[in-house]
């Protein structure tokens, strides 16, 4: 039977990155933020009004704006850099490889308006690679929340970590159903449903998705074991192979390049220490274009009805493997 969640309300996880900034203000003075021009869009604006001498508006220059926040880290400052996801990785990569990661910097790269559900905004700005660039760069963590909730308790989470951080975040209104009162534990998965059949491992907007397949699977018969990836790097390779021995298949589920991705963290911890048939649900090798974001989700298979499709598929090709032995 799967678990049943509660919907407490539904918000944008951008919100959620604005409060947790907000909460954190208050009670460490060395939190300062930096935004490119988008203070409204980030949710950063509250923070801006309660705390003006510590926020600093970079303007239309994000390149720069990791440099400033580079060298506020050396006066023992905690910077929170703020801009759309492809402006917070594509745009500025060298500066993040070369000014944050290189020297391990204590810079939080803070990114919104990730993903296909964008929506309008089209390919330009639907970045699906940024989670690929940054798990990339030795010493980066990379966290990946599913509702407002695991967002702002990520934001807070991260002041405590020294270390260059990306946390990445969305737009569209989505359901909030975790605990408000939880606290967020850097590489730690969490169990959403337990299950004996087949695993999915997911991460972000795909958690809620993930758990009405879950749902669904459960009406055929199918018990799927559902655990929420929001670290992506470090990633929790305990829990991943915990899991394999026990279902003996995979689905990954991420609003990202099935390349570079949760996927591919996932198929590596495998491939090293068990083996097993996984199905990925993930953009495939592809850009996405301008849409609802609920119509781009489907067309790119990135719906609750994808990730059940995946998850027959790959519990068939664990059948026919153990018919072979």
């Amino acid at each position: 039977m799967a678990k049943k969640f509660t919907v407490i309300d539904k918000k944008d996880t951008r919100s959620g990155f604005g409060a947790g900034l907000l909460e954190l203000g208050k009670t460490n003075p060395n939190v300062v933020a930096l935004c490119a021009d988008l203070g409204g869009s980030l949710k950063m604006d509250a923070f801006q009004k309660e705390f003006p001498e510590r926020f600093i508006q970079c303007g239309v220059a994000e390149a720069n704006m990791m440099g400033i926040a580079a060298g506020l880290t050396i006066g023992g400052k905690i910077p929170y850099t703020g801009t759309f996801a492809n402006f917070s990785t594509g745009r500025v990569y060298d500066q993040i490889r070369q000014s944050i990661a290189y020297s391990h910097k204590n810079v939080k790269i803070c990114a919104s308006h990730a993903g296909i559900t964008l929506g309008e905004d089209g390919a330009t700005h639907q970045i699906l690679e940024d989670i690929g660039l940054m798990r990339m760069l030795p010493g980066m963590v990379v966290i990946n929340p599913c509702d407002f909730n695991q967002t702002k308790a990520a934001t807070i989470a991260i002041a405590k970590h020294v270390g260059p951080v990306y946390l990445r975040f969305g737009r569209p209104v989505v359901p909030n159903f975790t605990s408000p009162e939880q606290t967020f534990e850097i590489g730690k998965s969490i169990m959403f449903n337990e299950g004996k059949d087949v695993t999915i491992f997911c991460t972000g907007h795909l958690v809620w998705k993930s758990l009405e397949a879950c749902e669904a699977l459960a009406e055929k018969g199918i018990e799927a074991e559902v655990i929420n990836i929001h670290t992506i790097k470090p990633i929790d390779e305990t829990a991943i192979i915990r899991s394999a021995r026990k279902t003996g298949c995979i689905v990954t589920a991420e609003e990202h390049q099935v390349n570079g991705g949760l996927g591919d963290a996932v198929a590596h911890v495998l491939s090293k220490n068990f083996p097993v048939p996984i199905e990925f649900v993930g953009v495939k090798d592809s850009f996405g274009e301008s849409g609802k974001p609920e119509e781009l989700m489907k067309k790119y298979g990135l719906d609750s009805p994808d990730i059940i499709s995946a998850v027959e598929l790959v519990m068939a090709r664990k059948r026919t493997e153990l018919a072979a032995f």
